[in-house]
């Protein structure tokens, strides 16, 4: 008899259909029925010895909320919900048609497995475990309709107690990489650790979620630079790692970023589907992404009535050579282009445009300036010796985000003034992301007020489950303020780099600890709120709004 291993999870939702992710210890047939007689069933396709489907769900109707079972076998026997779950039933929430609709959006980043219950926790309570309980014990107000998780959704490279355990039980730890991950199977290993958390499980059952990776997904300052690049290849473990890690992200969280019609296209899904054991196939085609990164788009776009999200991967798609440097290549550079400014100032424009990249795209000051002159000195403006310093440093600090591809800041600057002007622009457009452990807002204006018509606003949240030490909390602090701007400043003075052609201001934070950011647009209308996971003495854990404001 066929069990289930893993999930399920509630991937993609629109008004009439679904899907749903699982994993199986066996072939089988997954079957998902609804309570209004919605159903849909898919085949098993295996890799690496591991049993995967995406069942497709049809015949649901907009604006209804539905309760689900996930059957396997010949028999359709029932293997969720699980007995005596102290959790209500996953259900399918399907939108309405109306274009007043309400659409909840809940983001963040960077979670390490949370420890068993019962155990201590070392970096406080999970926000993604406090908002299961809210949805658990609330109302349909505290339930998002999509959750976005904007990266470092495994940590491959600092792994748990537990996991270290099991790694030592498999092969010798003074072997490289260590207690680092080394293999596919191993992969597997976070997946079930960090989605098997009872909390968590339930939560990404009943509500949907997009995902994209970061570099911990794979490895700490993942495609930092060439010369980084080149260090990593000549080491005898680093091609398994890279291939497991993006054959694993296309199992576990790629596939169910997709809609239906284009999963349907896909010539790699469809193929995997047909062969008795895909593995093969996957890892040429994981070989090939890491090879060239304009072989593949991990990158993706996703509709919610008249609100558009774009997920865009800032991490395979680097182009890493310093006098050319950018953070996406051109292709994926004319593809997030062209998404933007779909349907501009007709009816097939968006009330608000959400662009979700793991990496901010304002930062603190002195950091943003601090990156532009690294690497300006990388590319070598100040010579071989400052070059080799910058590349030093770079690593060191983990300079790498939009600022430390000036050529892409300036270009995302400029699509998101382009895309946010005009008749028929939209309300706002919000920059999605994480990865620096502490949430902020930040607010662009342009010289002049020649800005777009469109409020535009970065939006960083993270960590979901992390920590941060206090002298970075310190360094953040100092990044915002005007001593911070002024030394950033003389970093710019001593790099000979032009200054960005908009201003910013931080407008909220930065707060810190493990929290969850949530937008609820409404029309034209946006308001953002931040929930922190707290512990309250003889109340347990509970996730506490920190802040909410109107943004439209």
């Amino acid at each position: 008899m066929a069990r289930l291993r893993l999930g399920p999870l509630l991937r993609y939702v629109d008004g009439s259909s679904a899907t749903v992710w699982v994993e199986t210890d066996r072939p089988c047939t997954a079957e998902v029925r609804c309570a209004d007689g919605a159903k849909g069933t898919a085949d098993t396709f295996q890799i690496a010895g591991h049993h995967y489907a995406l069942i497709p769900v049809t015949g649901l109707n907009p604006g209804t909320e539905t309760a689900y079972e996930v059957r396997l076998g010949d028999g359709g026997v029932p293997v969720w919900p699980l007995p005596d779950s102290p959790f209500p039933p996953s259900t399918i929430r399907t939108p309405g048609e109306g274009e007043d609709e309400t659409l909840r959006v809940t983001f963040g980043s960077c979670r390490w497995a949370a420890p068993p219950s019962g155990e201590h926790d070392p970096v406080g309570p999970d926000a993604l475990d406090t908002l299961a309980a809210r949805i658990a014990g609330g109302t349909d107000a505290d339930r998002p309709d999509v959750l976005l998780l904007l990266g470092d959704q495994v940590y491959a490279d600092n792994t748990s107690e537990a996991t270290r355990r099991w790694l030592a039980a498999r092969r010798n730890l003074n072997d490289p990489p260590g207690d680092q991950v080394a293999d596919y199977e191993e992969y597997t290993h976070l997946y079930y650790e960090s989605w098997l958390d009872p909390e968590v499980r339930w939560l990404l059952s009943t509500v949907p979620s997009c995902m994209i990776f970061d570099d911990h997904d794979v490895i700490d300052d993942w495609n930092t630079s060439a010369a980084w690049l080149a260090e990593m290849r000549e080491t005898p473990w680093w091609r398994e790692r890279v291939l497991s890690g993006l054959m694993s992200y296309w199992v576990y969280q790629h596939i169910g970023n997709l809609p239906p019609a284009e999963l349907e296209r896909d010539e790699l899904y469809a193929s995997l589907c047909a062969t008795p054991d895909g593995t093969d196939d996957l890892r040429a085609f994981a070989a090939a992404s890491d090879a060239d990164p304009a072989a593949t788009r991990w990158s993706y776009r996703r509709d919610f009535g008249r609100v558009r999200l774009l997920m865009v991967d800032t991490r395979a798609a680097r182009v890493l050579d310093e006098q050319n440097r950018a953070m996406i290549d051109p292709d994926e550079a004319r593809w997030l282009r062209e998404q933007a400014l779909d349907g501009a100032g007709g009816e097939g424009g968006c009330d608000h445009l959400l662009i979700g990249t793991s990496l901010p795209w304002l930062l603190p000051h002195l950091i943003h300036d601090a990156e532009g002159w690294n690497a300006a000195l990388c590319r070598g403006e100040r010579g071989a010796r400052w070059a080799r310093f910058g590349e030093n440093l770079r690593r060191r600090s983990d300079l790498e985000h939009w600022a430390a591809f000036p050529a892409s800041f300036d270009a995302l600057t400029s699509l998101i003034a382009e895309a946010g002007t005009g008749e028929g622009a939209p309300a706002t457009v919000c920059v999605l992301s994480g990865d620096v452990h502490h949430a902020y807002i930040a607010e662009p204006t342009w010289p002049g007020g020649g800005g777009p018509d469109a409020r535009v606003l970065q939006l960083t949240c993270s960590p979901v489950h992390n920590s941060i030490p206090a002298s970075i909390k310190l360094g953040f602090h100092f990044g915002w303020s005007k001593a911070g701007r002024a030394l950033g400043r003389r970093f710019v003075r001593h790099g000979r780099i032009t200054r960005a052609a908009i201003n910013w201001r931080k407008t909220g934070g930065p707060w810190f600890g493990n929290q969850l950011m949530t937008l609820t647009l409404r029309g034209r209308s946006a308001q953002v709120r931040l929930d922190q996971a707290q512990t309250v003495k003889g109340a347990g854990v509970r996730l506490a709004t920190t802040q909410e404001s109107r943004l439209s």
